[in-house]
């Protein structure tokens, strides 16, 4: 007899509003998950191995393995913007009052290098009204 494929949830929204968790821990979950998409995203684009990145992002191999396998729960995502300031991204978060969107918070770790004139200078977060 074969079985039906029905979802056992269906979410109406965000996956991490749905598990249940508090809102700020739900926002930081948010927040590390978007970095590390854009950072992987970055080092798929631009064709760095392991070895490179260990060098770019000055930490141990098993570090560098941690991320390019999405093992960063023990990351914070002070790490996180940092590495992505060393692979030259740029980093903007926007903070906006709950009523006008749904999660509160969005940051932006965007996949355009900085112009050679802000050189390596610290990501920066910008807040919005």
């Amino acid at each position: 007899m074969k079985s039906e494929n029905r979802p056992g949830h269906i979410t109406k929204g965000d996956v991490f509003d749905d598990l249940g968790l508090p809102r700020s821990e739900a926002s930081a979950l948010k927040v590390k998950a978007t970095l590390l998409d854009a950072i992987l995203r970055e080092i798929e684009k631009q064709g760095y191995t392991q070895s490179n990145l260990v060098e770019i992002l000055d930490e141990y191999q098993p570090s560098v393995s941690n991320l390019l396998h999405g093992k960063i729960a023990r990351v914070s995502v002070e790490k996180l913007l940092t590495w992505s300031d060393r692979l030259m991204m740029k980093t903007t978060l926007t903070v906006q009052p709950r009523s006008e969107t749904r999660g509160g918070a969005r940051i932006h770790s965007g996949l355009r290098p900085r112009s050679a004139a802000q050189g390596r200078a610290r990501s920066r977060v910008v807040r919005q009204k």
